[in-house]
């Protein structure tokens, strides 16, 4: 073939199918927390759609039930353990270095 011919040709382009992230099988309901826990991220947001490689459809019942967690107590609605663990870090710190001072 010629060049030319060859710049209208499509490429076949190999890529591997992702599988999708909710089987057919999988209830989306507020009980189902390690399929919710899934699509919330560290800090307890709801991830987006384009993250998730949800329908619309899905997002909006992952999002319901994970609403229902939340008011039912099943998952809380912000995730502050790293910010508690830092200041306790600190309080630590400041008391040790607080004694070192005395002993001078």
């Amino acid at each position: 073939m010629d060049k030319s011919k060859r710049l209208f040709l499509k490429s076949k382009r190999f890529f591997r199918r992702r599988l999708p992230p909710i089987q057919s099988g999988d209830r989306i309901d507020y009980k189902n927390m390690s399929l919710i826990s899934r699509f919330i991220s560290e800090q307890g947001k709801i991830l987006s759609r384009r993250v998730n490689r949800l329908t619309l459809k899905q997002q909006r019942l992952i999002t319901i039930a994970i609403k229902q967690a939340r008011i039912l107590s099943s998952l809380p609605f912000i995730n502050n353990e790293k910010k508690q663990f830092e200041k306790s870090e600190l309080t630590a710190t400041r008391t040790t270095t607080v004694f070192k001072t005395k002993k001078r």
